[in-house]
């Protein structure tokens, strides 16, 4: 059995976390949830210190407040920092983060290139690290939708797309992070792999939306221009179990 560690998770209030904090607990590890409604702030610095005091790993799967590329950006420098100074005063041996799958390959997106600019901190910091890089969640399927309607269509760009659902996503985050650093990335999707429209269309499809769904060459994903294979893995992956299919029968797709 393996020993008991100290885990931060640092945004373990949100759908991520608060799944990756129930499974290392269940596997019998002191979790710590750091977010500003338990007093620990990482913009600010506030309760940092105390939060990683004796810790082991630290998972950050916090958020961005805002999607303004400027503030995206800045919340992830500045959140990082602070996350891999109080690390390197605590001698936590092990930071995970959670990524995007493509995070380097869309340029306009602001969002990901905020996500970039954290990794960069990242692997420029002391502590041993891994960067977990996922696909788009099924829990994000009907926003992304929603954000893509032009004339009461959705539109969508060409290529490829292999969501995955927010419980594998934890699922691999746990089991990375009681393990040895990679120093590298390391990329989780969905076990099916289609067109981007082709996902949405059945989506909707299935849950009842009666929206139309049109490929559009021109269209972008939250301002960055989609290849073929922009948003999935290029090499291996690790594959999550669970389908779309099975995803739409459980509580979670309903919320």
């Amino acid at each position: 059995m393996q020993a008991s560690q100290k885990i931060v998770i640092v945004g373990g209030t949100g759908l991520i976390g608060s799944k990756v904090a129930a499974l290392l607990r269940t596997a019998g590890h002191e979790v710590v949830v750091a977010a500003p409604s338990t007093g620990v702030n990482s913009v600010s610095g506030e309760g940092l210190a105390g939060a990683l005091a004796g810790a082991d790993v630290v998972i950050d799967v916090s958020n961005a407040p805002s999607y303004d590329p400027a503030a995206v950006k800045s919340f992830f420098e500045t959140s990082s920092r602070n996350i891999a100074a109080a690390e390197a005063a605590a001698g936590v041996r092990h930071h995970v983060a959670l990524s995007i799958v493509g995070v380097d390959r869309m340029p306009g997106n602001g969002y990901f290139e905020g996500k970039v600019a954290q990794e960069a901190v990242i692997t420029a910091a002391p502590t041993p690290w891994t960067i977990v890089r996922a696909t788009q969640f099924f829990e994000f399927l009907t926003g992304i939708a929603d954000s893509s309607v032009v004339q009461d269509k959705v539109r969508l760009p060409a290529g490829l797309f292999q969501p995955i659902a927010a419980d594998d996503v934890a699922q691999f985050l746990a089991e990375i992070a009681i393990g040895a650093p990679a120093n590298g990335v390391v990329e989780v999707a969905g076990p099916e792999r289609a067109a981007f429209d082709e996902i949405i269309r059945s989506h909707l499809a299935l849950t009842g939306d009666a929206r139309v769904v049109e490929r559009d060459p021109t269209a972008t994903y939250f301002g960055g221009a989609v290849t073929e294979r922009s948003l999935v893995p290029l090499g291996d992956a690790r594959l999550g179990k669970t389908t779309r299919g099975t995803w739409l029968q459980g509580p979670q797709a309903a919320r």
